[in-house]
């Protein structure tokens, strides 16, 4: 499970863009944050994706994106123009591929390399939905998971939300915000649709007569909706996009992504995963936990990535990128679904999974995470573009003698809270299967 968000405010020199997403998948399932430069291809090229291989464009844009190490497609990224989208799995009444067809994450990557824009990009996912479908099995371990997916696409100019059952599809110009949570979330109100959008609810059965189409209650599935607990999370990133609206500052944005669903947070302490810095903690209706985080300020000509480049965004801290020289720095071999501790992603995983067994000592960490957070945005604002490149690397750098020191010092604090026995047995299982020591 995911969230998505995006806002757009109003000041005083321009208006700026805000987006961020957590993208939710299993423990073990390392999430690679990676830069791919723009290059020209041949017409006859393909371009091999998840499950199946496409036609190659002539000249692709340079993205950066976070994907779940097994995938082609991506979870989440942007171009060098400046596009950004993150996408949601939806579950619908709508017949579900579990083989052939285009991922949700290979149409979002195709489309970050193929557009120029906001409006192209909804165009490409629009146009390779047509063409080639949505489909294929999208866990790791999870080999029941296939869905249908929704999108926020964004750049400095425009913002929509994109919301797909099957192949049939309808779009939303966003003005002002908008959060989406695994649920469908457009109504009677959409500014572009399929052709036979309407005609497919009737002959289905979706639509009774005489009623007034709603792509929301005519498409929703209301069991893995619910069961999903789309709908909370949804109202809550909603009213912390407020929160946002007033401070128009990025810590407002990283903290939409840190919320719990209660303070002080018990990751052992609930059933669904009804938080969106989620955490997972059993195999039935929650084994999903955020594995990676980004946060786009989008401004004119100055663009501004905040990634983690690591699982659950509250013991994680945000670095600046630009697409800028290498963009970003060595971190390391790619993760895999097994520890490595050269990887960045999995030396931080370590530390994670440590805190989760009595996550109260996190609040001894939060203090160093935001002091180093705010000296990285204190500086990113007002470097010159020949510092940046350097400045990335040193954030990176900086932020993993952090967690370096933070695993040491946790070692000798042992946990004090007590945990359930069936979420204890949960990550001890994930903790074997990945080969994490602690």
């Amino acid at each position: 499970m995911c969230d998505t968000f995006v806002s757009i405010l109003p000041g005083s020199k321009g208006h700026s863009v805000f987006f961020g997403k957590n993208s939710d998948r299993e423990p073990n399932e390392a999430q690679v944050l990676e830069y791919h430069p723009a290059k020209s291809s041949s017409l006859s090229d393909k371009v091999h994706c998840t499950y199946m291989s496409i036609p190659q464009v002539r000249e692709t844009q340079a993205v950066l994106i976070s994907r779940p190490f097994w995938m082609w497609g991506a979870e989440m990224g942007a171009n060098e123009k400046g596009v950004v989208i993150g996408n949601e799995a939806v579950f619908t009444k709508m017949p579900y591929k579990r083989s052939g067809g285009l991922t949700g994450m290979d149409l979002l990557r195709l489309a970050l390399e193929r557009a120029e824009s906001a409006d192209q990009a909804l165009e490409q996912i629009i146009s390779l939905l047509a063409d080639w479908g949505q489909g294929g099995v999208c866990g790791y371990k999870d080999k029941n998971l296939v869905y249908h997916n929704s999108y926020i696409i964004a750049d400095y100019e425009r913002a929509w939300v994109l919301e797909t059952a099957g192949e049939v599809w309808v779009a939303k110009k966003i003005t002002d915000e908008h959060a989406i949570s695994n649920g469908l979330t457009i109504g009677t109100e959409f500014d572009e649709s399929h052709p036979d959008l309407i005609e497919t609810a009737r002959s289905k059965r979706l639509l009774k007569r005489g009623e007034d189409f709603h792509f929301a209650k005519c498409y929703s599935d209301w069991l893995y909706t619910t069961f999903s607990a789309s709908g909370k999370r949804q109202e809550c990133s909603s009213r912390l996009l407020g929160e946002l609206r007033e401070t128009k500052d990025v810590r407002s944005a990283f903290s939409i992504l840190r919320h719990h669903e209660s303070e002080p947070y018990d990751p052992s302490g609930h059933m669904l995963q009804n938080s969106i810095c989620a955490h997972a903690g059993n195999s039935f209706t929650r084994n999903m936990g955020t594995t990676g985080s980004l946060v786009a300020h989008l401004r004119k000509g100055n663009n501004l990535y905040w990634a983690t480049a690591t699982s659950a965004p509250c013991t994680s801290i945000f670095k600046p990128i630009w697409f800028e020289g290498e963009v970003l720095p060595d971190i390391g071999p790619l993760p895999k679904g097994r520890f490595n501790s050269k990887s960045y992603w999995w030396y931080h995983e370590r530390f994670h999974r440590s805190v989760l067994k009595d996550f109260n000592r996190m609040e001894k960490f939060k203090p160093e995470r935001d002091k180093l957070e705010s000296s990285f945005i204190k500086y990113a604002y007002r470097l010159q573009s020949k510092e940046r490149h350097a400045y990335t690397v040193e954030a990176f750098r900086d932020s993993r003698e952090m967690v370096k020191k933070w695993w040491r010092e946790l070692k000798h604090e042992p946990a004090k809270t007590r945990i359930g026995f069936v979420y204890q047995h949960y990550w001890r299982k994930q903790d074997d299967q990945a080969e994490v020591f602690m």
